[in-house]
């Protein structure tokens, strides 16, 4: 199993993917706990800022995952990794494809890397649909959250950039159609809390 978490220097992600290995019943290999039971067992995690990726070395050292070969800290950019062609079963990238300048090039970066086959998954703020919902939602990220950001973290600007960054997101169907356009196949999206969050997904075949 090789996997790629981009924009996860945090290991948020890396560490659910590896207990979700460890403890799987369908692969035999991983029918214990024992993080060495698979030499050949691989989650990288890629991340811009090196800031981030000692946070998460830091955290995997906290829960006792500092010496694990199954975990790879790596400095990369998304738009253009140094990985090789088909290296990947699988690909995540959360909260982090709204921040990068192309978007396009991240898709197309995951579909080389990616051996057929395998997943893409993107976890991502989005766009509410229901109208009703939508109209609280932007009082409240408008009117709110710059406020509470200034208020708790002395921090308006960031708190800006959040929400505007989101609204100038593609939509759902416009994110599809983006991934399909990089190669996808498969692709499909789940709404989470209105479409406050979305999970995106396609394969390479």
């Amino acid at each position: 199993m090789q996997h790629l978490d981009v924009a996860g220097g945090t290991g948020d992600v890396a560490f659910r993917v590896l207990d979700v290995l460890n403890k799987s019943e369908q692969i035999g290999i991983f029918r214990s706990l024992d993080l060495e039971a698979n030499d050949d067992t691989r989650i990288h995690i890629c991340d811009i800022n090196p800031s981030m990726l000692s946070v998460g070395k830091r955290r995997a050292e906290e829960k006792g995952l500092g010496k694990a070969k199954s975990l790879v800290w790596v400095e990369g950019d998304a738009e253009s990794l140094s990985f090789q062609n088909d290296s990947f079963d699988g690909y995540t990238i959360a909260f982090g494809i709204r921040n990068v300048t192309h978007i396009d090039r991240v898709l197309k970066e995951a579909h080389r890397v990616l051996k057929r086959g395998g997943r893409f998954l993107c976890l991502e703020l989005s766009h509410v649909e229901n109208l009703m919902f939508k109209q609280l939602y932007d009082f409240y990220s408008f009117s709110i959250i710059p406020r509470v950001g200034e208020v708790v973290a002395n921090d308006k600007d960031s708190y800006q950039y959040l929400v505007e960054s989101i609204r100038r997101f593609p939509k759902q169907e416009d994110f599809a159609q983006m991934i399909q356009q990089a190669g996808f196949q498969k692709v499909e999206y789940e709404n989470l809390v209105g479409g406050v969050v979305a999970i995106h997904s396609g394969f390479k075949l």
